[in-house]
Formats: structure tokens, C-alpha cells, sequence
């Protein structure tokens, strides 16, 4: 409603009206959003051609769509499939699609393009970094132009969360090989303008299928990796919500009524990553000492700020099957010279520490680095860009220990692939996670994933940390901003200014 008087008295009265700025309803509410990350995507915008999560950040239900989606609550529900059936031996999926959706670029979304998607994903030449997982579908059948069959030869109960990630948008095929700089998917919103090292910019995408319940129209995405800047943007109004924001900055907006200070839960696990394959971190007596140096409990205070609770394997309190592992490699640290001694390690050892931009990763460093010194262990920091960190540590197993947070929940399958950044390789473990796809039984597939957790500890394949507790900061008015972080994406269709 237009905030003016019924009636102009006079021909005076209504010029001076008209030289007023009107204030309508729908300018009271703001349409634009400035959203902040700690990470720049890399390499770029495509969640299939890339391994970092920042990119799904951005895209992920913004711009690119997938057959399910993921919910606060860690449920999965229909996005671009309306609905689906499971084959009563648990390897056939039978998806009905979403009529009427169009790409951003006009070409018509069907079962061509998702069978397209999902063959390059798990093609050969296939640089998806869930290569593995689309490789074992037998087969994706287009039964018609809504109707997508796919076989694949494992059990896995996590089938449909993992379709609504990252690695399996739907995306389309003329434009698919230039999604890293030019990405066109089924989503709300389109790219406006990527300012390297800065900013990317979306706008809203007037063709989208339900396009009036989008009530953003121009969302910016910053990049702010430093600390106090990172508090700084908040303070003074340049952002109005910052996911993830680093623990350390949280005190200070608690008591700030502008804002809303959110503590969620997530499924990560950050880690101390070990390289399996050098010498002399291949023996197992080596990494448990390097576990037995480290006080869980002083790195979630030094790295989190206390937001975290710690962890004795790579799987976290809440999900199916989750046992408390911790007791395995507890805190000791004349244990851990013992080992290092039976070992036949002479210290003082030498070992680089490559730490990503993250605040939990530079806090957390300096703490470990200390910790380890104790034992004889001389690690050497790094402080790497998030790039860097992609191409070395992760792409070229460039390191001997780094710290980063694995966000995806179900993950178990990497210690499962030989290849993986952290080199290891055990048959009983491959065997083992085989199992744990192939258990028809939920109560039988808890049991297995127990003995996973033990094993992955009792191996020490990394030093496992914690389980983060990941603070949002927003403004007071912002709804429809998640609290708890099931897998990282910000979700943009659901936020609006109250």
C-alpha cells in the first residue's frame, strides 16, 4: 500500500507529495542479499568439475538442480524428480521427472539430459570427484521423456541423499563443458558476474518454473578468509549473513540485538591428515604416536573456540551406526615416544604442516604443531591458499600432514578408493565397506559401520579431531536461514527479509 494521503488538497500540496520518495510495502523489504564465505570456489563453478565445497555453496539449488534435495533437517525430499520407486532388491531406481522445466539457456531439462549427466559423470575421462559412485550405475535408461531408469550393482542406503549433491546437478549437455566460467542448470538464479578474488554475483532468473516464490532478486557473494575482516563486514552492515563465520568472532554479536547468532549442527569431520604413503608416516606406530600427542579436547578449544566435540574416527555422532571411538588412541604422550622409539624414529622428525585459509585449520595448527613438538615431531606450517591447498595437498598428495573439514556426511567410501589424497590402502577395509553396501538389513549394516570406525581408528589413518558445531551469523530481519548444516549449501530460494 502506497503511504500518502487519500486526498491533495491542493495542487501545491501534491507537487511537494511528488517530490517525496514513496514507501511501499515492497520497498520496506529488501530483494537484494549480501552473503560471505571464508573460500573462493576453485577451480570453478561447476560442483561436478571441482572438489571444493564452496563451489556447491554457491550453486548448489541456485543455480543448478538435482533430482532430490537435501532439507535442514538432513531428510531428502523431490526437487527436479517428483517422485521415485526402489526395486524390492534395493538396486533399481525408477524416477518420474518434473514437467515443464526449462534450462537457463531455453534447451528443455528430460530424461536425455540426466542420463547425459550421470554417463559423464562416471565416465573414464570424468573429472567429478564422486567419479566412483556414478561408474557403478550398470545402467541409465531415458523410458521416456520423464522417466529415468537407473541400475546400479550396489546397496546404498544413501542413494538418493547423495543425488541431491553437488557431483550429481543435472546439468545441460550443449553447455556442460563450459559450466566452470558460464554455468546454466534449472535453478532459480542465474550467474550475473564473477569478480575474481571478490565476488560472484546471481540474479534471479525470471524463467525459473516457480519464479513469484523467489524473493531475492540479486544475491553477492563475498569472500572474506581473514578473521577480524570477517567480523568486521558483519559489524558494519557490508553483509548481511555469514554461514560459517570463524568461532572466534562469535562472542562479540551475541549481545548485538541487529543480529541473530545461529550454533548448528553439521556432519563434518575435521582431520589432521596423515599421508599414508610417505616414509615414515606408512607405519602405523608413527601415526598412532602422532595421535597419542594430541589433546582432542586443547584443539577444539585452540581451533573452534570449544565449538566441537571431539572424535575418534571418521564418522560423527547422529548418523546410523555411530560408535564413540575416542577411547581407541586416547591423549599420552609417553605412549607416543614409545612409539615413535619402537618405530626406530630418531627425532627430531621433520614433517610439513600445510594449512588451508580456514581459521580452524591456522588456529588448529599452531595447536598440533605444538602438541607434537613435545614428542620430538618438528612440524613445519604452511600456511597455503585455498587453490593451492586443492592442487597440492589434495590433487597431487603434496604434504605430510595438513588440516581441513570433510563436510559430507556419508564419506566412509574414500578410505575404501587407494587413490584418495591420504594414500590408504587396505583390503579388509574395501572388503568391510563392500559389506556395508551390500547389507540388506539396516540393524546388520550399523553393526558393520562399527567395525569400519574401529578399523579406520585402530589404523590411525588420520588424527581424528572433531565434529565442528558451525556458528551463522545474519541479520535480524533475514528468515529462512538454516541453523543446522546437513552438507553446506545456502539455499536461496528459502531466504527472505522479513
Amino acid at each position: 500500500m502506497v503511504n500518502r494521503r487519500s486526498v491533495l488538497t491542493s495542487t501545491a500540496a501534491g507537487a511537494a507529495l511528488a517530490s517525496l520518495p514513496l514507501v511501499t510495502s515492497a520497498q520496506a523489504k529488501k530483494d537484494t542479499l549480501v552473503l560471505a564465505m571464508a573460500l573462493e570456489p576453485s577451480p570453478g563453478l561447476d560442483p561436478t568439475g571441482g572438489a571444493a565445497q564452496s563451489i556447491s555453496e554457491i550453486t548448489l539449488y541456485n543455480v543448478f538442480e538435482t533430482l532430490t534435495k537435501i532439507n535442514e533437517d538432513g531428510s531428502v525430499s523431490p526437487l527436479l524428480a517428483e517422485s521415485w520407486e526402489i526395486s524390492p532388491d534395493l538396486k533399481t531406481y525408477t524416477f518420474r521427472l518434473r514437467k515443464g522445466v526449462k534450462f537457463q539457456n531455453g534447451e528443455p531439462f528430460n530424461a536425455n539430459a540426466v542420463k547425459f549427466s550421470f554417463e559423464r559423470a562416471g565416465a573414464e575421462n570424468s573429472i567429478n570427484k564422486d567419479k566412483r559412485k556414478f561408474a557403478a550405475f550398470t545402467r541409465v535408461a531415458a523410458i521416456d521423456e520423464h522417466t529415468v531408469v537407473i541400475l546400479t550393482t550396489q546397496l546404498d542406503p544413501n542413494f538418493l541423499f547423495g543425488l541431491a549433491t553437488g557431483p550429481a546437478v543435472i546439468v545441460e549437455p550443449k553447455s556442460a563443458e563450459t559450466n566452470a566460467t558460464k554455468p546454466v542448470g534449472t535453478g532459480p538464479f542465474v550467474l550475473d558476474v564473477w569478480n575474481k578474488g571478490s565476488s560472484v554475483v546471481l540474479s534471479k532468473w525470471d524463467g525459473y518454473r516457480n519464479a513469484s516464490a523467489i524473493r531475492l532478486k540479486k544475491v553477492t557473494f563475498r569472500f572474506i578468509s581473514d578473521t577480524a575482516a570477517q567480523a568486521a563486514a558483519v559489524l558494519s552492515g557490508d553483509v548481511d549473513l555469514f554461514p560459517r563465520i570463524a568461532t572466534r568472532v562469535v562472542p562479540q554479536f551475541k549481545t548485538n540485538p541487529k543480529f541473530q547468532v545461529l550454533i548448528g549442527n553439521s556432519q563434518g569431520k575435521t582431520i589432521l591428515t596423515i599421508n599414508n604413503k610417505k616414509k615414515p608416516l606408512d607405519d602405523v606406530r608413527v601415526r598412532r604416536a602422532i595421535l597419542a600427542a594430541i589433546d582432542r579436547k586443547a584443539v577444539v578449544e585452540g581451533a573452534a573456540d570449544g565449538y566441537g566435540s571431539p572424535i575418534g574416527s571418521h564418522y560423527v555422532k547422529g548418523l546410523p551406526g555411530f560408535i564413540d571411538t575416542t577411547g581407541i588412541n586416547p591423549f599420552n604422550i609417553e605412549k607416543a615416544k614409545a612409539l615413535l622409539a619402537e618405530a626406530g624414529v630418531k627425532t627430531p622428525l621433520n614433517l610439513s604442516l600445510k594449512l588451508p585459509p580456514p581459521a580452524y585449520a591456522r588456529q588448529g595448527g599452531e595447536v598440533i604443531a605444538a602438541q607434537l613438538a613435545k614428542i620430538g615431531i618438528i612440524a613445519k606450517i604452511e600456511n597455503v591458499e585455498w587453490a593451492q591447498w586443492l592442487s597440492g595437498p589434495f590433487g597431487k598428495g603434496d604434504f605430510d600432514l595438513t588440516i581441513v573439514l570433510h563436510v559430507e556426511p556419508f564419506d566412509l567410501g574414500n578410505y575404501a578408493n587407494p587413490a584418495y589424497y591420504w594414500g590408504y590402502n587396505n583390503p579388509k577395509f574395501n572388503e568391510l565397506h563392500d559389506k556395508i553396501n551390500n547389507a540388506p538389513r539396516a540393524d546388520e549394516r550399523a553393526k558393520l559401520l562399527g567395525q569400519a570406525q574401529q578399523m579406520l581408528a585402530n589404523d590411525a589413518v588420520n588424527g581424528f579431531l572433531f565434529q565442528p558445531q558451525l556458528p551463522t551469523i545474519a541479520n535480524k530481519r533475514l528468515k529462512g536461514v538454516w541453523k543446522d548444516m546437513p552438507t553446506f549449501v545456502n539455499d536461496l530460494s528459502a531466504i527472505y527479509w522479513s
